[in-house]
Parts: structure tokens; sequence; C-alpha cells
């Protein structure tokens, strides 16, 4: 089994397999996260995700394989290594009867740290968080985004060196989403790490270093974003829509196309040279076209297909 090249890791799985019954749903993972690294980890619903991230915490424990963080082994020493991390999960978990300042305080003596220490970190953190001004306000009377940086501020009492974002922005506005990455890209830039799983291809492209794509449990790519993009599509996309889209598939012009797709009623031409292919749609001036560069989103599609996936 070839490990992923990582010169020294915070944190690194080995041949991870989870099955429920007959079903796979991990299926021999290995990854490994370097200091001051954001691996993203993405891929289609069921792909693993979830899973993946409760053996990291010590949640579920796998059927084969091996978690290492900080050179302790998971989950024997699951308490000294969840000392060491934040956690930000898919879902709200803030209490709703404490206000902002509170929850802090409270979750910080999860961790055997000494009231005075917390109450000496609660400015700092707000401040990151944009929400010195809601201390005393309670959860309920937070916008999502402002919850979701109270999460992440929440993660940060302990002062982790390693950070596990389960899908933290979703449900967010596209201003709360941007201000949640500058956040993270701060955290980035003060030497945490981050596992991050993510939809957003363009959260993904933004924060990680580093992404696997996980299809059916097992890991079906892995590099930088735009090395990936680079050895799986061709570079420029055109997209065709309107009236009579579906039926340039057949026409002539479809042949200067290394590759076509079709998303409902578009078709996605991946060309190395796009300039042929538009100047011969011009003769169409009912369709309405889109020249963009090769993007993650596309990567995604290819690897994984374009059906639609249960939640299961």
């Amino acid at each position: 089994m070839q490990l992923p090249r990582v010169t020294s890791s915070l944190f690194s799985a080995n041949g991870l397999v989870k099955r429920y019954g007959d079903n796979t749903v991990v299926d021999d993972l290995s990854f490994a996260i370097a200091p001051g690294e954001c691996l993203g980890v993405i891929g289609p619903n069921g792909a693993g995700k979830t899973t993946t991230i409760r053996m990291c915490l010590g949640l579920t424990a796998p059927d084969a394989g091996s978690i290492t963080a900080f050179d302790m082994p998971m989950p024997q020493e699951a308490l000294a290594i969840k000392a060491l991390m934040g956690v930000v999960s898919q879902n709200d978990t803030l209490d709703p009867d404490f206000t902002c300042a509170e929850n802090l305080l409270v979750y910080g003596r999860y961790f055997g740290m000494k009231t005075a220490e917390i109450r000496a970190r609660i400015p700092q953190l707000l401040e990151f968080a944009s929400l010195t001004s809601k201390a005393n306000s309670k959860p309920g009377e937070l916008s999502g985004g402002m919850k979701r940086r109270l999460s992440l501020a929440r993660a940060l009492v302990n002062d982790p060196k390693l950070l596990l974002l389960d899908e933290p922005t979703t449900g967010l506005d596209p201003q709360a989403r941007h201000l949640m990455w500058e956040r993270l890209q701060l955290l980035l830039q003060q030497g945490k790490s981050i596992l991050l799983t993510t939809h957003f291809m363009d959260e993904a492209e933004r924060l990680c270093s580093r992404l696997l794509v996980l299809d059916h449990g097992k890991k079906i790519a892995e590099g930088k974003p735009r090395d990936l993009i680079a050895q799986y599509l061709e570079p420029e996309v055109i997209e065709v829509y309107g009236a009579g889209a579906l039926a340039m598939q057949h026409a002539p012009l479809a042949q200067l196309a290394q590759r076509v797709e079709i998303s409902g009623e578009t078709l996605f031409f991946y060309t190395h040279n796009a300039k042929p292919m538009l100047e011969a749609l011009q003769a169409y001036p009912q369709l309405r076209t889109l020249h963009r560069p090769a993007n993650l989103e596309d990567l995604f599609l290819k690897l994984t297909g374009r059906q639609i996936r249960d939640d299961a």
C-alpha cells in the first residue's frame, strides 16, 4: 500500500476500513495531514466522508487499519488526542441556554482548562469570530453565519493544532461563507492544520492545499486542486444552452471537442483549444454559450458522475 508523500504529519490514517453489514462504507483509505496544511475531502453523498471523520474522532472504530495523531494511537488515546483538536460538526451543537461567552467558557471546562484561563481567551475568540458585540447574546438571537463563527471560536478555545471541519459553511449565504473562509485562511497562516469536508468546490479550491476525492468509500484521486484539474481535464470548457442546444451534440462542430457531457438542458464541450468551436457556434445565434476554464466542479463530476445520489 502506497502512503501519501508527506514529510512529517500531525495526523495519519492507514488502510481504514469500515463496514456496516455487507456495505463497505470506507474501503482501504489512507491519508496524512502535515503541519499548516488544509486537507480537503470531497465526494458525493454516501462516499464515506462523515464516517471517516467519525473514525478520526474516535467516535466510530474502524474494522481494519489504524489512525495516529500527534504520535498517539486513536482510539486508544482518544482523550489526549482530542485535547489537541478542535471540531466543527455539520449540525449546530451550541447550548441555546448560554450566551456566546458562556458557550466558550463551558466548552473550555471540558478540556480541564481553568476558568481564569478561559476568560482570558474569550475576548480574542469573540473578536476573531466578529462577535464581540454579541458576547451576551444567546445562539437563538444569532444569524446562521454568526452561529457557525461561534462554533469555530468554540473549537479554538483549547488552542488546537488540528481542526476537523465537517461542511462548516453549509446553509450560509455568500457573505457569511466568505467571512468564514477569511477566518479559516487566518488560522492556516497561523500554522493550524485543517481537515475539511465540503460540498462547495470553490471552497475546496480556495482553502485546500491538497484534496482527497472519495467515492463509494474509496480514494479515487489525491493531489493539489490545480494539479488534479490539469491531470484529469481538458483546460477549456464551453457550455451551450438554449433552444436546440442538446441537438448540437450530433452536429459536426461537436467533433472539435475532446469530450462532450450533458447535464439537464446544457451541453458541456471540453477542449484543448476553444477558438474553433466558438467561431463555429457563431452560426447558431439562438444558442447561449459560456466559455470558461475547467474547474474543480468539472473534476468532481467527471470522477464521480453527474447522477443525483441519495443521502444514505
